[in-house]
């Protein structure tokens, strides 16, 4: 019996992870900028759209911390019962954003509704100039994080919200440009209930895929029953059992199994060939360069169905 562990890229990772933060921290100087601004235009113009972006503003400047915090978390060392180490701090950040975003579309919604009910004057001038500079700004906070090749979840948590920031701006300075033309009073609540709408899917995604980590789903795109096969085709394989997959953070997929293999195969390359086979192929083919397997010569094979019967 031999066991084999491959991974290859843990370097990477951690320097991808250092360039996120420094991108999150530009994007957090910006966005805590932005709230003053539409702070002090939702009060000078009375506009709720306003209030609601910077409502939301607010929440992704935590949000933001979080992440950052998170993200240096995921860099500490493993200890001796925290055998992975902390990268799922990243994945526990990204929910929370999600759980926030949510928060955010009720409080947009019962308060979009109540000024529809009960519409309140607004000044269309400075609001539509306040907008501007938040869409200015947000634009700048999307193209910063749109840089990241990691795919971190928690770096992806943070993008969404500043999308969502972006499209906030645009619909407040629409919704501005409709009451300095037709003082329609009601684009106001309206423009907050239309940010709501958008928030809506892209908060349940984000919830949904960090679900899917904490839960340990195999990765989406990872077939384990192509992974069965191709393993099945390395020389003296003869079976493939308790296969699993599952994902520690964003872009760090790992595998384990239990590979079966002819003695003859044993006898003539030894369990090191056969594993730089395996490891090889879940790398190459799959792109999961965290993988473990458990070679058992087929001889072995009723000592372990006796086993799993006690």
């Amino acid at each position: 019996m031999g066991a084999g562990h491959g991974h290859a890229h843990g370097s990477g990772h951690a320097a991808g992870r250092a360039e996120d933060r420094g991108r999150l921290r530009l994007v957090l100087a910006i966005t805590l900028a932005v709230l003053v601004v539409e702070l002090v235009g939702a009060w000078v113009a009375g506009s709720l759209a306003l209030l609601a972006d910077a409502g939301h503003l607010a929440t992704d400047a935590a949000a933001i911390v979080l992440a950052l915090g998170a993200s240096l978390v995921a860099t500490l060392p493993g200890g001796p019962r925290s055998t992975f180490g902390y990268h799922r701090a990243e994945i526990l950040a990204a929910q929370l954003n999600a759980l926030v975003l949510l928060g955010v579309c009720g409080y947009l919604a019962y308060a979009g509704v109540a000024r529809l009910v009960d519409p309140q004057t607004v000044r269309a001038g400075p609001m539509m100039a306040f907008a501007a500079v938040g869409l200015v700004a947000n634009g700048v906070a999307m193209s910063i994080l749109a840089g990241s090749t990691t795919g971190s979840l928690n770096l992806r948590g943070a993008a969404t919200e500043v999308l969502a920031d972006l499209v906030g701006s645009a619909l407040v300075l629409a919704a501005g440009a409709v009451i300095w033309f037709t003082g329609f009073q009601r684009a106001d609540p309206l423009a907050s209930l239309f940010i709501a709408v958008l928030i809506l899917p892209r908060s349940v995604g984000l919830l949904r895929e960090s679900t899917s980590v904490l839960l340990e789903i195999a990765p989406a795109g990872l077939d384990l029953a192509d992974v069965r096969r191709h393993l099945l085709e390395v020389p003296g394989v003869v079976d493939v059992h308790d296969l699993h997959a599952w994902t520690i953070t964003s872009g760090m997929p790992s595998l384990s199994a239990h590979v079966t293999v002819t003695d003859a195969a044993l006898d003539e390359h030894g369990v090191g060939a056969i594993l730089d086979r395996l490891c090889h192929c879940t790398a190459e083919v799959f792109d999961v360069r965290h993988a473990t397997f458990q070679v058992e010569p087929v001889s072995h094979r009723e000592h372990e169905d006796l086993g799993e019967a006690h």
